[in-house]
């Protein structure tokens, strides 16, 4: 977790704002729900796909397994993010979600790449299936699906974990749709190998929704700006606030996917830095309505930043005028 203790000689302090938006995500009973919903859908597509010689349904029934664990580690994150802060975890858990989303993640493309191999292996050596099954299960899993997408869209943009579990439903229901398209297919014309291509497609968008969380989460451990935050336009906002002459040493970074922090030195036209606490109100208040920004540490500086010799030098021009 990011820490950034600056020590300063001459005028310095720090004012802290804190705008904490208590957005827990999905409730717990949504997800609970949606959590058995989608174990029974994998059970039945695992048994589906046994039965009918399907890969594209075993492949499906994998990702909703996936789907359960990202349901399952959503929950775990959202749990996390209401927990209190200690003396020693000073942010709280709130990074629990992030830690959740790796693994989540990871899963994704273990799974994903494992059926693009076995997919492979099927093609030297082609097998009946029993399409009247395997359309049937498909069926199933897509009303289950669509449900669950139902359930979780309000609250999808939340958290990186419910993003995650969103997406998860999504994918799977498409892939659903895929199955059963395939299952019409083989069903009229035993073309079986439309069954091996669609268990590889949907692999592929296993992976795709994997390596995008994976960016994210890789962001956010990096302590990263956010990538819709851009440094120097929060740099020039705060500077054309009436009374700041100057914003340095700026830190941005994501303490979990809804809570952006900020530290920064700022520079008033006041050398004696009165009224500072006017400005300060102004900028935090600038981070939050524009850029987001909950978690402000603003210093104000009024005479010598050792850390900036540009700085100072500017400071030591205007007292020459």
């Amino acid at each position: 977790m990011s820490g950034h203790n600056h020590s300063h000689s001459g005028m310095s302090g720090h004012s802290h704002g804190h705008t904490h938006h208590h957005s827990h995500g999905t409730g717990s009973k949504k997800l609970g729900f949606t959590i058995i919903l989608n174990l029974i859908i994998t059970a039945a597509e695992f048994v589906g796909g046994i039965l009918s010689g399907s890969l594209a349904l075993l492949s499906d029934a994998a990702h909703n397994l996936a789907d359960v664990i990202a349901l399952i580690l959503a929950y775990l994150g959202a749990k996390g993010s209401e927990m209190k802060p200690t003396k020693r975890s000073t942010y709280g858990f709130k990074r629990l979600e992030v830690v959740t989303a790796l693994i989540n993640s990871l899963t994704l493309v273990v799974i994903s790449v494992y059926i693009i191999i076995e997919a492979f292996e099927r093609y030297s050596e082609p097998q009946p299936i029993d399409a009247p099954i395997m359309l049937i299960v498909a069926v199933i899993g897509l009303l289950g699906n669509v449900f669950s997408v139902w359930i979780l869209h309000r609250d999808r943009n939340d958290t990186i974990n419910n993003k995650a579990a969103f997406l998860h439903m999504m994918y799977d229901a498409v892939s659903s749709v895929a199955v059963i398209i395939g299952g019409i297919i083989i069903m009229f014309t035993d073309w079986y190998l439309v069954d091996l291509i669609l268990s590889i497609v949907i692999s592929v968008m296993i992976l795709w929704s994997g390596f995008d969380i994976l960016k994210v989460v890789f962001g956010i451990f990096m302590e990263a700006a956010p990538k819709d935050i851009d440094i120097d336009k929060v740099k020039e906002s705060v500077e054309k606030l009436p009374g700041v002459r100057e914003m340095h040493h700026i830190h941005i970074w994501s303490i979990s996917s809804s809570q952006i922090a900020l530290s920064c030195h700022v520079v008033l036209d006041d050398p004696d830095c009165t009224g500072f606490t006017a400005v300060i109100r102004d900028i935090h208040e600038l981070l939050r309505d524009k850029f987001n920004i909950t978690h402000g540490t603003v210093q104000p500086e009024g005479n010598l930043c050792p850390e900036v010799p540009v700085v100072t030098d500017l400071v030591k021009k205007d007292r020459k005028q």
